[in-house]
């Protein structure tokens, strides 16, 4: 179901759009009659020289790398990661055939970025975003209550494709005492330095999924072994299910609920 899902999401203006401006250079190079119309005499053999064709290989070879060290292991994961590297790519070629088409293919590029952003998730999420102050404050309200918190930034490719999924977590396992959180550390790199979550531009660990019980922590993915070396961990949903063991952690908080302490009504005569 979750396939067609996402073949469904191929007919947004999003998808069709970035699709376009990601072929725009190969196709407009090496299809007639487009290319003798575009480029000089002597570069209109409808063909790839030798310099871009070897661009477009270490593209495709990027992507495949960048694909699998962000997690991305679903098609629109796989289509949001290769958008940005094609266009990359693209917009070096254009500029490199004539300045004035590169100039043309920044102006579209920021025309779709403004006019048609990604789809963002819009269903239901039950997450609390915290501070720099509030979380240690809600780990210590009430210690029964088992928080799950994401460490995240906004400019991290994982942390964006983790952000839906998170969401849909939230909605699936809430309950009044199994809560779910998230940090942006870019914005509170202190909480980064406390839960120790590197959040430097080459960090493996974002995001960082950590599970507290009792105020304290319980659990964390990307784990760190007892030799002090990081894990491997591919964020998607089923992984994050099993690993963190949200099965049984609904489980015990459902059958554990918060008492509500009863207020005793005082009777005026």
């Amino acid at each position: 179901m979750a396939f067609f899902d996402d073949v469904k999401q191929l007919i947004l203006p999003y998808y069709l759009l970035n699709s376009l401006l990601s072929i725009s250079f190969l196709v407009l190079k090496t299809i007639s009659p487009m290319c003798n119309y575009l480029f000089l005499p002597s570069e209109s053999q409808c063909e790839l020289d030798m310099k871009q064709s070897e661009i477009m290989f270490f593209l495709l070879f990027v992507i495949v790398v960048r694909a699998r060290k962000t997690g991305s292991v679903t098609m629109l994961a796989y289509l949001s990661t290769g958008f940005m590297y094609c266009k990359v790519a693209s917009l070096i070629l254009w500029f490199n055939a004539d300045p004035r088409y590169g100039l043309v293919y920044v102006v579209l590029l920021t025309l779709q970025a403004i006019l048609f952003p990604e789809p963002s998730y819009s269903g239901p999420e039950k997450v609390v975003y915290f501070n720099a102050t509030s979380l240690d404050e809600e780990l210590n309200r009430n210690k029964k209550v088992v928080w799950i918190v994401t460490f995240y930034t906004v400019w991290s490719p994982s942390c964006v494709n983790f952000a839906s999924i998170y969401s849909k977590l939230s909605a699936e396992y809430s309950l009044d005492n199994l809560k779910f959180g998230k940090v942006d550390v870019g914005r509170f790199p202190e909480l980064a330095k406390k839960y120790y979550v590197n959040d430097t531009s080459f960090s493996r660990q974002l995001p960082t999924v950590i599970v507290f019980k009792n105020g304290e922590e319980f659990d964390r993915r990307p784990a760190i072994d007892s030799k002090g070396q990081l894990q491997k961990f591919i964020f998607n949903e089923d992984n994050v299910k099993v690993q963190l063991d949200f099965n049984n952690l609904y489980n015990e908080c459902k059958n554990n609920p918060i008492k509500e302490k009863k207020e005793k009504r005082v009777k005026s005569e």
